[in-house]
Order: structure tokens, then sequence, then C-alpha cells
């Protein structure tokens, strides 16, 4: 990989880490709020290093290891950089169903954003879809049906990881609801600073699974998954102490993450089926949408303040 390609998939890893995040940003700032300050402190160090070198640093490498079994720990750390034969062909041999578990989980999260969570209209038809709410279940089981059946014929270990991918998110959004309701209490509860501290590292990592599979539309490349999405976590954490307040003002910002996430999962699928994706449009992609929404909610902005 050439060092042009390396900046760039490292800045869309970084611009995406911190996009899907947002929400994470805000509801650290609220929970530290309600905080001692040696507590405030003590996440904000720490809390960061967990983030970086545990969750986004371990998750990637473990993902690509249990895919790859026969590449062995140190293995499924600098496969894609390796010229040995028997590497790449096990990391070819190994991407179509990670890249299929990880398209079907992030396909599925678009799907529940645009059906049944809260949010800010960005564009035409959000609204109607969203009073369709009840049909989320519907179009997901199609949608895993056909992805099952076209996958079958391809290689039934892609099959699997598409229903792996489907039960991942479920199993995640079931935390991500729990987290929900913990966070009400951390806000308005008794809860002692060091369960907080607890809360909010469960929370983080919850969050963190979209940006981690994510990241495999951009390079299935560990060491600079690791940067990008580290790099994105240290953003992510400037933003939970400086400027969650200004963030909030950019209301769309959520749909830019929302649509990049739809899109990467796409690129994913297609990616696993053989189709050839080349390096630089998974980043091309996120920064076209995001920096349209970001556009978008600057003008929602400037229109709110010249009132």
């Amino acid at each position: 990989m050439d060092p042009f390609s390396a900046i760039l998939i490292i800045a869309g890893l970084v611009l995406f880490e911190t996009i899907t995040s947002i929400d994470n940003a805000i509801i650290n700032a609220e929970v530290l709020s309600t905080m001692k300050e040696w507590a405030r402190r003590w996440f904000l160090l720490w809390g960061l290093l967990i983030a970086v070198f545990i969750v986004r640093g371990v998750l990637p490498w473990l993902i690509v290891w249990m895919s790859t079994p026969s590449l062995g720990p140190f293995g499924a750390l600098t496969a894609t950089f390796s010229s040995d034969p028997s590497v790449v062909a096990a990391i070819e041999e190994s991407a179509p169903v990670l890249l299929m578990g990880g398209g079907t989980f992030l396909i599925f999260l678009f799907f529940h954003w645009i059906f049944l969570e809260p949010k800010f209209y960005g564009l035409r038809g959000e609204r109607y879809i969203a009073t369709k709410g009840v049909w989320f279940f519907a179009v997901v089981s199609v949608l895993l049906s056909l992805l099952v059946w076209e996958a079958l014929k391809v290689n039934p270990m892609m099959a699997f990881g598409a229903v792996v991918g489907s039960t991942a998110f479920f199993i995640v959004h079931g935390f991500r609801q729990n987290a929900e309701e913990q966070e009400k209490k951390m806000v308005g509860g008794d809860m002692s600073d060091i369960s907080k501290i607890f809360y909010l590292e469960v929370i983080d990592a919850t969050f963190s699974i979209d940006g981690v599979l994510g990241a495999f539309a951009f390079t299935l490349s560990v060491p600079l998954i690791i940067i990008g999405n580290g790099m994105g976590a240290f953003v992510v954490r400037e933003l939970t102490v400086r400027n969650v307040e200004n963030i909030r003002k950019y209301r769309y910002l959520k749909n830019g993450a929302m649509y990049s996430i739809l899109v990467l999962g796409i690129i994913m699928v297609l990616d696993s089926f053989g189709a050839h994706i080349p390096n630089w449009l998974s980043p091309l992609v996120t920064f076209g949408i995001v920096g349209f929404f970001f556009y978008k909610s600057m003008r929602y902005v400037a229109l709110r303040e010249g009132e």
C-alpha cells in the first residue's frame, strides 16, 4: 500500500470514528458533569487509554484473528503487510465472511435509525419512513433472507457471516437500550462515581463497535485501523471536554454518520461478493456524505443565529 492511500484511509477512519461517536461524547459530557474532579480526571486519562489500546486496539485484531485462526495472533496483526503467499491466501479466503458480517451489522444499524430512532429530519422522506417504524423488522428480516440466499450460492460461511452480523446487531442494540436507562440513573440518581466510570467504559465499548466494524470497509489492515480509530477516540475525548455544546448545534451530523454507515455497509457486502472496491472509495464517500450534512448543519446554525 502506497503512503498516500494509507494517509487517506487513516483520515477517513478518524472522521468516521469521530462522527459515529458524537452521541457517546454527549453522554460522557452529561455524566462527567455530575462527577467529582478526581473521577473526571481519571476517566479522561485512563478512560482514553482503555478506549484506544484495549477497545479500539484489541477488538479489530481479535475480529481478524477469529475470522482467520490459521494466522495466529501475531499473523492477524501483520497479515496485510505480509508477502507470504499462504498468509495472503488465508486473508483472501476469510475476508468475505468478515465483510459480510460487518456489512450486515451496519446496514441493520442504519435501518433501525431511519425507522425507529428519534432524529432531526435532514432529507425528504425521512419523516414519512419514521411513521412506518413497524416495518423495520420486516425489512431487516427480508434483507437477511436475501443476503443468506445469495451468499449460500457463493460460500456457506458467508451466509453464516450474515447471520452473525445480524445477531451482533441485536445484542449490541440490547446493550445500548440498557445504557440509555443507566444514563438516566447516572445523571439524576445516587450512583457512585466509581460505578459511573464503570458504566461509561461499558457504554464507550458499545458505541465503539460501529466504528470498529465500519473500519473494515476502509481496510483490513489492523495497524491502520488501530491508528485511525485511536486518533478518532482522542478527538471524541476532546469534544467531551471542550466542545459538546457547540457540537449539539450541528443537528444533522448524526444523519451524516448514519448515511455513511449505510454506504459503508453496502460497500462491505458488495466486496464480500467479489466486487472490486478501490481503497480510496470508502474515505472519499465518508468525507462527501459527512461534508454535505455538516454544510447543511452550518446553514441551519446560521439561520438560527440570524433570527
